[in-house]
């Protein structure tokens, strides 16, 4: 449903002027802040763009936006998505969705179509699974060590593996991409590319991380691993889709170190979807 993206980034570092300029072209009636960003909102404003919503907690909005919603998301026990909903309010629109009825919204149908060379790795006769063992600091990760292990145990004659991420996790996966039976991704998909080969795939394993919820969105099996810790446990950010599911770790006093979920319990719940799921 998303008609035009416009990216921040080209004018962050621009002059006030610029970036309300920016803002300006979009000839947008209504701003929602779901992320705040204090630039933004200035340049929002300067922007006059007629309606600007915003959260009460952030004072910068008390002077930049012109209509407040009181949002308290610490104490709350709504999921993210459904907290960023409460911002339609001035809008007179619907603003509190269950689960299920949010998975029917997403709209994310209109894909790249898929690279021949990406979608001939994709196999006919196994389960195709993404494997995202990074976050890139969003989210607790499962570590390395339990991923090696999770592989090790995963039947090849069933399971297809691809590994995801940035270059950059390239490189700290090194080892664990030594495995000749692993198909390497990592720094080789743009953005665009990423989303037409998950779409393409049956399933992705990950932290609660961007590609996580982007397979939610797009209706394949999507199984985030979760701390039980308030404020980023599966209540908060569990992924949402018709074949969305979480495993979390039952821990919920605080602790250093990686997600504590045992591989065996990941791979028999993996092994599941498999039995479920034909291949596309």
């Amino acid at each position: 449903h998303v008609a035009e993206f416009y990216n921040w980034d080209a004018v962050q570092n621009a002059s006030a002027d610029e970036q309300a300029a920016f803002l300006r072209r979009t000839a947008a009636d209504v701003i929602l802040h779901v992320l705040p960003r204090q630039d933004i909102a200035r340049a929002a404003k300067r922007s006059h763009i007629p309606l600007r919503v915003g959260t009460t907690n952030r004072l910068f909005h008390w002077g930049a936006c012109n209509r407040l919603i009181r949002l308290s998301r610490r104490k709350s026990s709504l999921h993210e998505a459904q907290l960023n909903l409460q911002l339609l309010r001035p809008l007179e629109a619907p603003t509190l969705f269950s689960h299920d009825e949010i998975a029917k919204l997403y709209g994310l149908t209109v894909l790249k179509p898929l690279r021949q060379d990406l979608a001939a790795m994709l196999a006919k006769d196994r389960f195709n699974l993404i494997l995202h063992p990074t976050s890139g600091g969003s989210a607790l990760e499962w570590g390395i060590r339990n991923f090696a292990a999770l592989i090790e145990g995963l039947p090849r004659d069933r399971f297809a593996l691809f590994i995801t991420g940035s270059a950059s996790d390239g490189k700290r996966l090194a080892e664990l991409l030594q495995d000749p039976l692993l198909h390497d991704m990592t720094g080789k998909l743009t953005l665009e590319e990423l989303i037409s080969f998950i779409a393409a795939a049956d399933g992705l394993l990950a932290a609660s991380t961007g590609p996580l919820h982007l397979a939610a969105a797009l209706g394949i099996h999507a199984i985030g691993l979760f701390s039980s810790r308030r404020p980023i446990h599966p209540g908060r950010w569990a992924p949402l889709g018709d074949k969305a599911d979480y495993i979390e770790d039952g821990i919920r006093t605080p602790y250093q170190g990686n997600l504590q979920i045992a591989p065996q319990l990941v791979l028999q719940k993996l092994q599941g979807l498999c039995c479920q799921a034909p291949s596309k």
